[in-house]
């Protein structure tokens, strides 16, 4: 027998075989996703089913057991169109590999994952996987882990990748870029009142109005509920970035309509550019958040660019908030008291209690510099209920009745516990309820609700009296006055002042006194400094007075020095 005779001898019996079992085989292996060619070593299909046999026989000669390589090339090229010369190069690699390889190839829009098994001595082993739809499912995935759902706009982590982008160009050739973090001004009202659906649509037109401040090259992203970024490149000038961020904050404020709403809003800005505030993407990102937060802290509705002093700054805050958090079990806050003066008898009725912190190292720290920062991070609830417990113990020592008036933040009246915790202050300290007195300013009402006026209501049953701070100074006040029967209304100091600068001053304050008279309440000027200004507000009808002409606020162990002593005669 001739040798070639010999070496077709096993290969006719595969052949032989595998036709034997083809009619049993086929109709499972055509019905999986993969398809699967068979090629012996002379370059003849052996089998061929599934996929491929779909993506190749509507064009060119069908392929079938016994077709050639040839013909197989010559359906790809008829499939493969435009991408031919690609899919001839990688097949061309696979080959000449002699090792299992994978690669995909497009035919007729399908996309492909091909891999090659060599098979020793025998041929090759083809398997074919029409992966399209689960590309595309990945990069409908990628899109949405990239994108904000709501208004379509990239999120954070596909603005970290194209600021890092930005800034590796900066690197290489010197492009300089700008970050320009925004956060809407009075957009929380507008999810509370009218609620979240409302929100979500105001969101997805400010998201319109920012793309259409921006170039194609740029990028505006969403990264928090109302927290916009846009990420300015190619930027030549600084004015270039400053006009964008005047632009933003003249198209967000501009008004909205929305489901039949007229809405208004605003934007806060904060700037830092690349490479002068940072190269890198966290430090940019920092930066940037200093400089919104300037702008915040200076009336909102504005822009700010970093500046090096905002990190000093931010620096000491993080370790006033740090000392302040430490201060109370140091024991380091103190409380002070100023002195009410009735004047009708010109008598003595109570005390004001002032907190003041007396710092290891700062020594004494304004409460206009801390008190804002404890009600920011939450520490005005534990501070608050200090305040109240100190005061109820200092005022049991002084002769009855005079009162103690504690003032309580918005943040301690969302506290399910006030009214027992003020219960608990004058249970342990023995003072009366009558005897102490609630200062509240109408940042405790704006938000007005059953729950809020519940509290005041159960503080009144208690015995405690409940007085309204800084009258006059909010829009609503008048409106508050019928919302709940206050027992004070006290006259904010700005009036006070204004008594010999502005003529409108008087008629302002013999207003104020006159309603507090029809409504039965009390009406406490405050900031009285001299003896002109004590003599005007007793001719407009006031009954109460606090201010520095009485005194000063003095420290607990002078209170009783201060009471004891004759008054003079205002």
């Amino acid at each position: 027998m001739s040798r070639s005779g010999h070496d077709d001898a096993p290969e006719h019996s595969v052949r032989q075989s595998i036709a034997a079992a083809l009619p049993t085989l086929l109709p499972y292996l055509n019905s999986v996703r993969h398809g699967l060619l068979l090629i012996d070593q002379h370059g003849t299909i052996i089998l061929a089913s599934g996929q491929i046999l779909r993506l190749l026989d509507d064009r060119g000669p069908a392929i079938s057991e016994g077709s050639s390589v040839r013909q197989v090339l010559r359906a790809v090229r008829h499939s493969a169109g435009g991408n031919w010369l690609d899919v001839l190069s990688q097949l061309r690699r696979a080959f000449a590999q002699l090792t299992v390889s994978s690669f995909e190839i497009t035919l007729q829009h399908h996309l492909l994952d091909v891999s090659l098994y060599p098979v020793a001595d025998q041929g090759w082993a083809i398997t074919f996987e029409d992966v399209t739809a689960r590309r595309a499912a990945e990069v409908q995935a990628d899109q949405m882990a990239r994108h904000d759902p709501l208004t379509g706009l990239p999120n954070r982590l596909l603005l970290r990748e194209r600021l890092k982008e930005a800034v590796g160009r900066l690197q290489r050739s010197g492009e300089a870029c700008a970050i320009l973090l925004i956060d809407l001004d009075r957009f929380k009202p507008v999810n509370d009142t009218l609620g979240h659906p409302m929100g979500d649509a105001l969101l997805q037109k400010v998201a319109d109005r920012l793309r259409s401040t921006v170039r194609p090259n740029d990028t505006v992203a969403r990264i928090g509920g109302d927290e916009f970024v846009i990420l300015q490149t190619g930027v030549r000038e600084a004015s270039d970035t400053q006009a964008l961020a005047r632009r933003i904050v003249d198209l967000v404020g501009r008004t909205y309509m929305v489901d039949g709403h007229l809405l208004t809003i605003g934007a806060s800005v904060g700037v830092a550019l690349a490479p002068n505030d940072g190269l890198d993407t966290d430090k940019l990102l920092k930066n940037a958040d200093l400089a919104l937060y300037r702008a915040k802290l200076d009336g909102r509705a504005t822009y700010r660019f970093f500046e090096p002093e905002m990190d000093a700054r931010m620096q000491m805050r993080r370790q006033l908030e740090l000392d302040m958090r430490q201060a109370l079990a140091r024991r380091e806050f103190r409380l002070h008291y100023q002195p009410q003066l009735q004047l009708e008898g010109n008598r003595l009725v109570g005390c004001e209690a002032l907190i003041r912190w007396q710092h290891p190292t700062r020594g004494m720290v304004s409460p206009l510099d801390f008190i804002p920062l404890a009600e920011e991070i939450g520490l005005i609830v534990p501070i608050g209920e200090w305040v109240m417990r100190q005061a109820c113990r200092d005022a049991v020592t002084w002769p009855a009745p005079l009162s103690v008036a504690v003032n309580v933040s918005p943040a301690q009246f969302k506290s399910e516990r006030l009214v027992e915790m003020v219960m608990s202050a004058l249970s342990s300290s023995g003072l009366p309820a009558t005897r102490l007195e609630v200062e509240i300013t109408e940042g405790v009402l704006l938000q007005q609700n059953d729950k809020t006026l519940q509290t005041l209501h159960r503080l009144r049953e208690l015995g405690v009296r409940v007085s309204m701070d800084d009258f006059g100074t909010g829009y609503s006040s008048l409106s508050y006055l019928r919302s709940f029967p206050f027992d004070k209304i006290k006259i904010d100091r700005s009036f006070i002042s204004d008594l010999s600068g502005k003529r409108d001053g008087e008629a302002i304050i013999r207003a104020i006194a006159g309603l507090g008279k029809s409504l039965g309440m009390t009406t406490v000027a405050e900031g009285v400094e001299t003896a002109d200004q004590m003599e005007r507000i007793r001719a407009e009808g006031c009954t109460d007075v606090q201010g520095y002409l009485i005194s000063k606020p003095v420290s607990a162990s002078e209170v009783l020095t201060f009471l004891s002593a004759d008054l003079p005669t205002y």
